[in-house]
């Protein structure tokens, strides 16, 4: 029991196969909001995979088209050494894909290719990993995740990108900020 007691704090590492391990603590992930990727860090490697499919499901209502539209998936995990670190599903309408895998340097390409954005919308809330998400991180199934639903509208007023990003709880953190416009004081004749 003190062994799993130990894992779901996050303190121990179980790999199938080679053993239980002491985790090395690992670096705090930022997430900025307002529409960007998490912080860049020089120790993150992150890897893209990309998939082509069809929507469906939630898809269908988070991108606002039709059940079966042409998506383009961008399935993002990043590492520090050899412990993945956080994931992301990033989805597109396959007209505004870049072609082939842009690497590290996506948010770039979609950013090329979409019409200028009107808002980002950004739900975050704190849930258990699915069982798929907790063997990508490597976290113990009762570790909560910070589960972040982005959702990008151009200025067309279509729906240009939905973004599904997984942080795990034990080193993951948001910050919001607001700016409020400054109007000019006048003098006072």
């Amino acid at each position: 029991n003190a062994l799993a007691l130990l894992q779901g704090e996050g303190l121990v590492e179980k790999i199938h196969g080679s053993g239980n391990f002491v985790r090395h603590p690992l670096r705090r992930i930022t997430y900025a909001g307002g529409g960007r990727t998490p912080c860049a860090d020089d120790a993150l490697r992150t890897t893209v995979r990309t998939t082509h499919l069809r929507a469906h499901g939630h898809l269908t209502a988070l991108l606002k088209v039709r059940a079966r539209s042409p998506l383009t998936e961008f399935f993002c995990l990043s590492h520090e050494g050899k412990s993945p670190h956080s994931l992301t599903r990033i989805y597109v309408p396959r007209d505004l894909a870049p072609l082939g895998t842009p690497g590290e340097s996506l948010t770039a390409h979609l950013a090329d290719l979409r019409p200028p954005l009107a808002t980002v919308q950004e739900t975050v809330s704190t849930r258990l990993p699915t069982p798929d998400e907790a063997t990508t991180l490597r976290i113990g199934a009762t570790l909560a995740v910070l589960s972040i639903t982005r959702v990008a509208t151009a200025t067309t007023g279509r729906v240009v990108e939905a973004a599904l990003l997984v942080l795990p709880g034990d080193r993951a953190n948001a910050i919001f900020t607001t700016h409020y416009p400054t109007a000019p004081r006048r003098a006072d004749a």
